[in-house]
């Protein structure tokens, strides 16, 4: 797992920065219905995201949640007052707070199906009755583009996608949440070169094969051997699902 702490500092540069958050802000507001007045954003990261819900809907109340500090001082530079330190888990928040609740590239992050029931299911609780939660589905998928990069990293060790979206569907009727619309966008800046693939490889991106894992020197040769080192491969596209609560 990468130290958030850390990754703070770079991580917009390294993930698409201003292009591909517009991106996920309109995905996310199209799900989100217009007469929403206050949206939870967990995982809110550096609050690249989140200040644009904000921006796009000026009569929109939106707060921000994260677990980790450098990525919650980072989101309330640009949200003051408006960003929270807590986990995701178990939301400080009373029941029915929000109209709306995004969590936008988190639950590929956890480590169990129990975390990712637990985080849909305290999304859910603090949901007004006929609010929406929209979540990232399918991360993992999304970035293979079927690139030269994806079949020398075919054969990789993998973990089971705890955001699969039909995993996210069950938690989410679990809950009481009902599908309420589908949505995709495309991850602008984010297509992988050979060099840049490795680079991450050896910082630990890929979990499974962790930094001074002999079992990642077969890939990162393979790697330094495809052409166009510094050429990116076409961008990822992101998946987003929504689920209503049903009114009282």
């Amino acid at each position: 797992m990468l130290d958030y702490d850390k990754e703070a500092e770079r991580y917009d540069v390294l993930r698409g920065g201003e292009p591909r958050a517009q991106a996920a802000a309109e995905a996310v507001l199209s799900l989100v219905p217009e007469g929403a007045r206050s949206l939870l954003d967990v995982a809110c990261g550096t609050g690249i995201v989140t200040r644009r819900y904000a921006a796009a809907r000026p009569g929109l109340r939106v707060t921000g949640v994260d677990l980790t500090y450098g990525m919650a001082r980072r989101a309330a530079d640009r949200l003051p007052g408006a960003v929270v330190l807590a986990d995701s888990r178990q939301l400080p928040f009373p029941d029915h707070a929000f109209d709306a609740v995004s969590s936008v590239w988190l639950l590929h992050l956890v480590d169990s199906p129990d975390d990712a029931r637990a985080i849909v299911g305290e999304c859910a609780r603090v949901l007004s009755p006929g609010g929406v939660y929209v979540t990232t589905v399918d991360k993992a998928r999304s970035h293979n583009v079927g690139s030269d990069i994806d079949a020398v990293l075919a054969t990789r060790p993998r973990t089971p996608a705890l955001d699969a979206a039909a995993a996210v569907e069950e938690h989410a009727a679990g809950h009481g949440l009902r599908p309420a619309g589908q949505a995709r966008f495309p991850g602008r800046g984010q297509g992988r070169s050979p060099r840049r693939a490795l680079a991450d490889l050896r910082r630990g991106w890929f979990v499974t094969l962790p930094p001074g894992d002999p079992r990642a020197a077969p890939y990162a040769a393979r790697l330094a051997a495809l052409p166009d080192q510094d050429r990116p491969r076409p961008d990822p596209e992101f998946s987003l699902r929504a689920f209503r609560k049903p009114d009282v």
